[in-house]
């Protein structure tokens, strides 16, 4: 599928992910606002929404940008 219908799975609650992508388990979900809290010297705060990808190496890196091959790409699929 296309990067607009991965965007739009994602917001069903999907988990997508590009047939492409060489990492072993990776998938990208959305994390909605207040699942996670932001807490430093500076004081605590609610996440806000974001794409978090699955690594290859089993943690969750929030703030995943896409590059402009994955928006152009065809590959996404549901990952389930």
């Amino acid at each position: 599928m296309k990067f607009g219908e991965a965007i739009e799975a994602l917001k069903e609650g999907r988990r997508v992910a590009r047939q492409g992508w060489n990492g072993k388990g990776m998938w990208l979900v959305l994390i909605e606002a207040g699942n996670a809290m932001h807490k430093s010297s500076a004081g605590a705060f609610a996440m806000q929404p974001c794409i978090g990808m699955k690594t290859a190496q089993g943690g969750m890196q929030p703030g995943w940008l896409a590059s402009q091959p994955d928006m152009l790409a065809e590959d996404w699929t549901v990952a389930e």
